[in-house]
């Protein structure tokens, strides 16, 4: 399929819409929203110089490779030049920096959750990102991640009986850890 020269307007038309998914991937690849930003930049940018290359078909999956690409290659730069915990100055100052339960309860839902799901492996939580944030089918899955389908089918269990798992451990620890600080 010819889509004629490549403008400005078909890239905005068919990439641009799914900045929210690739910036989505990113964050969650490298677990940081300002490396997330400078990854779906250059994500773009790359997407933008190779559309030419791109005959029709799910842009939104050709995106999200090109961010995972570009994610990983930025990992394997960074990785250990990264702190492995990010002091974040709004937690540990200010009112309630001594309160340990009042910390542990601020957005406790959304923190286990985070916690969980930060504590899978890289290929588990790209899965579980691509099917349950972004809602792309096996077969898209697979084409972004360049595995056979039955491979995305078995990674997508293992994931989400690991995210399960994280989800019950982390619980439990947060509920003995309150219960501790009550006596």
């Amino acid at each position: 399929m010819n889509k004629g020269p490549v403008t400005a307007g078909s890239f905005t038309e068919e990439v641009l819409p799914h900045l929210d998914s690739a910036y989505n991937l990113a964050r969650w690849l490298v677990r940081n929203v300002d490396d997330a930003d400078d990854i779906v930049q250059e994500a773009y940018l790359r997407a933008f110089r190779y559309f030419d290359g791109f005959h029709g078909g799910d842009a939104r999956a050709w995106l999200l490779k090109i961010v995972r690409n570009t994610a990983y290659q930025w990992l394997k730069k960074n990785r250990s030049q990264q702190p492995v915990t990010e002091f974040d100055e709004a937690i540990h100052s200010g009112p309630g920096a001594c309160d340990p339960e009042a910390l542990l309860l601020q957005d406790a839902d959304s923190q286990l959750v985070e916690q969980a799901f930060g504590a899978l492996p890289d290929r588990f939580r790209e899965v579980l990102v691509l099917r349950e944030f972004e809602g792309l089918s096996y077969k898209e899955i697979a084409d972004v991640v360049g595995v056979p389908i039955g491979t995305v089918m078995s990674s997508l269990s293992r994931a989400r009986d690991r995210f399960r798992q994280a989800v019950s451990e982390a619980a439990r620890s947060r509920t003995l850890t309150a219960g501790s600080q009550r006596r």
